[in-house]
């Protein structure tokens, strides 16, 4: 992996967590960097998840690994919320 990808990993990493929280109903009891932080692991986990299924480089945008990555954030954001929650 090269540092560029690793930048625009952690930009569309930025950009999932945010989505991820907006899917996630009611307020979130998390910060914006345990967002963020949320949002890359899930571009990360996401992008290898849609390369294990064929489907991370298609012609144009790729769609399903976008929806897998904000999917995964969206489950990142309510698990760390909840928590949060507990405590």
């Amino acid at each position: 992996m090269e540092i560029s990808s690793i930048f625009s990993a952690i930009v569309i990493g930025i950009i999932i967590g945010v989505l991820g929280r907006l899917v996630v109903p009611g307020r979130q009891h998390i910060g914006i960097l345990w967002t963020i932080a949320v949002g890359i692991l899930a571009a990360f986990v996401g992008s290898a998840i849609a390369s294990a299924f064929g489907v991370a480089d298609t012609k144009g945008v790729d769609w399903i690994e976008w929806l897998i990555q904000i999917g995964l954030a969206a489950v990142g954001v309510a698990a760390l919320d909840r928590s949060r929650a507990r405590r």
